[in-house]
Parts: C-alpha cells; sequence; structure tokens
C-alpha cells in the first residue's frame, strides 16, 4: 500500500482563520496503466497538481477522489469505477457543503467525462482544470510531440509526470512498452482493450522526469486564470437584482 496521495493536516480554526479564496479538489481513478504504472496514477497526478496550485496561488487543497468512470478499462485487473451519476453527486455535494467557497476540479482522469457537465451547471460556483486544450499547450511546453489523442493512455505524458513525482513507483521496461492506436472510434462501445493489448495508447519511451516537471509548471501557472474567473463569478453572483 503506498501512502503518499496526501491527506490535509490542518485543523478548523486553522482553515477558519485562513480563509482560503477557492478549494482544489483532485480527481482522478483507479485503473490499469499499462505494465510499468501504478492503478492510483491519475490520482498522484491530479493531486501533484493540485498541490502546486494551492503552494502557488493560495486555494485550499482537499482530499482526492480516488475512483472515477474507468469502464473503458474493465477488462484489465485492478480497475474500479462509479458511475457517472456518483461521480457527478459527490463533487455536487463536495461543492454545496463548501458553501461560498468556489471549488476548482483538477481532474487527471480523461474518462471523467461527467465533470464538464457538472461545472456547466453549477452556476459559477466551480470549474474544471485542466481542459483538453491546456494539456495540448502543456506538452507542447514541455517538449512532448505528440498529442492527446496519440499518448492518450500511460504514454509519454502520464510517465514523465510520475519519473518526475513518484519515480520508485514506475516499474522498469516502460522503455518497451509503446503502443499507437491513433485510431479508437469505437472505445465507448468496445473498451480500451479493442485498441491495446498491454493497456499503453502512447510512447512512454519518450518519457523522462524533466518533461514531466516542465509540464506541471505550466499547468500551474495557467491554473491561475480559472481562480479568477471563479472569483470574478462569485462577485456576480452578489450583485443586486
Amino acid at each position: 500500500m503506498d501512502e503518499r496521495i496526501p491527506l490535509p493536516a490542518s485543523t478548523g480554526p486553522e482553515e477558519a482563520e485562513r480563509a482560503a479564496p477557492a478549494a482544489v479538489l483532485p480527481v482522478g481513478s483507479l485503473e490499469q496503466h499499462g505494465p510499468h504504472l501504478p492503478l492510483t496514477t491519475d490520482t498522484l497526478i491530479a493531486c501533484a497538481l493540485a498541490a502546486a496550485i494551492a503552494a502557488a496561488h493560495g486555494p485550499r487543497a482537499l482530499p482526492p477522489l480516488t475512483f472515477g468512470c474507468s469502464h473503458e478499462h474493465a477488462a484489465w485487473s485492478g480497475t474500479v469505477s462509479v458511475s457517472a451519476t456518483t461521480l457527478h453527486a459527490v463533487v455536487t455535494d463536495i461543492a454545496d457543503s463548501l458553501g461560498d467557497t468556489p471549488l476548482m476540479l483538477v481532474n487527471g482522469h480523461g474518462g471523467n467525462h461527467v465533470l464538464a457537465n457538472t461545472v456547466q451547471q453549477s452556476g459559477g460556483r466551480m470549474a474544471l482544470f485542466p481542459s483538453a486544450g491546456e494539456w495540448e499547450a502543456a506538452r507542447v511546453a514541455a517538449g512532448i510531440t505528440l498529442t492527446n489523442d496519440q499518448d492518450m493512455h500511460a504514454g509519454e505524458l502520464e510517465t514523465s509526470v510520475l519519473l518526475h513525482t513518484h519515480p520508485d513507483l514506475v516499474r522498469p521496461g516502460y522503455e518497451k512498452a509503446d503502443h499507437r492506436a491513433d485510431e479508437r472510434d469505437h472505445m465507448g462501445t468496445l473498451g480500451l482493450a479493442a485498441y491495446t493489448d498491454n493497456g499503453v495508447v502512447g510512447t512512454p519511451s519518450r518519457a523522462d522526469a524533466a518533461k514531466g516537471r516542465l509540464l506541471l509548471a505550466f499547468l500551474t501557472d495557467r491554473a491561475a486564470g480559472h481562480l479568477a474567473a471563479l472569483e470574478q463569478a462569485r462577485h456576480q453572483d452578489r450583485r443586486p437584482r
């Protein structure tokens, strides 16, 4: 059992005194990530990014949600999913419990599609980060040449981040685990196993820790715009009607 998924150590009075302007909630998954990355990869990435955002910009970092919508990975051992309805309900309950404090969802799993609609209907109380476009821009900033679609799972991006944040969790052999499956039109129906035997879609052989560091730094900077938008939405809600 790995114990490095962070849990906040603050007390109630300390949080009251700090009065953070927003909260960040890492949302991950428990799903296969090929033969070289742990099941908790998405959660570890979301936690690393959320912690960096909290340190740089001041929001309160919440404990992670460690299960997501991973049904496309059900063919592999170790994968555990919750329904989209459940994920929506849990995130909405957390946002409601925070009262006037806005919530940024830091999502580490691309299959958590329901979060986009959850944020859309929140009335400006939530933000979803990073967007697909921000992941693409972060790839460029980090020197990763493949796109989100080409390097979709357990590839260069995810392996690079873990080589930077948790190198001891990256198993040997990632240098030979590459698998390309650029066209996956029926993945929603057939699952990912129809397109890869080893669970990888991408090129982990190109990964290195420096790329992971650059990617997280880029995204940490970009998070400021989402926090500003949440603050703007909160002030708009307080205008007289």
